[in-house]
């Protein structure tokens, strides 16, 4: 499969990890935007990422490497850098190397995960990572649903595809009867696209409602970027999702997602009941079906689209032109030129 046309150094916050994973005085490897990366978590509890790599001889920070207190201790001569990347101890030496820093990255904890901010051009975060409870209006939180790690999540790893594809995804009304073998439609209800988090809405009718009181359930979904997407369902079973797709290199994603249940009244138990572990695994088969075509999808540019699906890509795909980090990406994901076919 030919790689992505799209450029996989988008602007954003993307999922490096979930926060159980990253344990105190851990060092976690990973690498995404072709970089090696290490994740860890200081004796009080703070997530730094950096660049793997020792800024005294190169010494790769996730071989050997340990925390001790706030630092991260080089395996290699001891030297020791805080959570913000900066050198300050040399063991055999009274003084710091103040003029060398390790490149760190801006991190948000939030909703069991580790994120943290992209951006090319070095620009500090201008949004934030959407919350999957906070960031709805309806008075609920985290302690309503059952915890999600490490029942109700899926984890793919360095698929062909890019973050768009899923963003696309939620203005795509028509794959739900293909992909996902529902007999019903989604009307949008609120497609609004005009700042860097975006929302979109919709609600289901079945093909055999009667009338607009058969309409009795929906989805809300809040996008930070391209590289998270929350949503709550109402009218259904009771749930919160997230997915979250960061790229690893010019070719590759990985792929996350999270899913919350809401708790049975009464039930106060630390992790999911039966129910609720049945729940999550249908919506997590659900989200994997669209795995499934994303993984093997090439991105079309422009696309031939029915009048229907025209104004919903159309406006996500402007929108989503602004996390380019040049002008040759910004056009190809920029759809203002694009007719709808007759």
């Amino acid at each position: 499969m030919a790689k992505p046309t799209l450029s996989m150094k988008p602007t954003g916050w993307f999922q490096v990890a979930w926060s159980a994973e990253v344990t105190v005085r851990e060092v976690h490897r990973m690498t995404y935007f072709g970089r090696e990366m290490v994740a860890w978590r200081t004796t009080s509890g703070q997530v730094a990422v950096f660049d793997a790599y020792c800024e005294h001889l190169g010494a790769h920070l996730g071989y050997g490497g340990h925390v001790e207190g706030e630092n991260l201790v080089c395996p290699f001569h001891g030297w020791e850098w805080n959570a913000e990347g900066r050198n300050v101890c040399i063991p055999y030496e009274n003084h710091p190397n103040k003029g060398r820093r390790i490149r760190s990255y801006p991190v948000v904890e939030r909703n069991e995960s580790i994120w943290i901010w992209h951006d090319v051009e070095g620009r500090a975060p201008y949004f934030d990572v959407p919350d999957v409870f906070a960031d709805f209006d309806d008075g609920k939180s985290a302690d309503d649903y059952y915890p999600s790690f490490p029942v109700g999540v899926l984890y793919r790893e360095r698929l062909e595809l890019h973050p768009q594809y899923i963003m696309e995804n939620g203005v795509d009304f028509a794959h739900f009867k293909f992909v996902h073998k529902t007999p019903f439609i989604p009307e949008f209800t609120r497609q609004d696209f005009d700042e860097p988090v975006s929302y979109v809405d919709f609600t289901v009718a079945f093909d055999d409602a009667a009338s607009e009181d058969d309409v009795s359930s929906g989805v809300e979904a809040i996008n930070g970027g391209l590289g998270v997407a929350v949503t709550k369902s109402w009218g259904m079973v009771d749930n919160r999702t997230l997915s979250a797709v960061t790229p690893v290199d010019d070719n590759t994603s990985d792929v996350r997602f999270t899913v919350w249940i809401g708790r049975k009244p009464g039930d106060q138990s630390a992790e999911m009941n039966d129910y609720a572990k049945t729940m999550a695994n249908y919506i997590i088969e659900q989200f994997a079906a669209d795995i499934n075509i994303w993984a093997h999808q090439r991105y079309s540019d422009p696309p031939a689209l029915s009048r229907k699906e025209f104004e919903g890509f159309r406006a996500l795909r402007a929108w989503a032109a602004q996390f380019y980090p040049d002008e040759q990406n910004r056009t190809h994901a920029d759809m203002s030129t694009v007719e709808a076919t007759s």
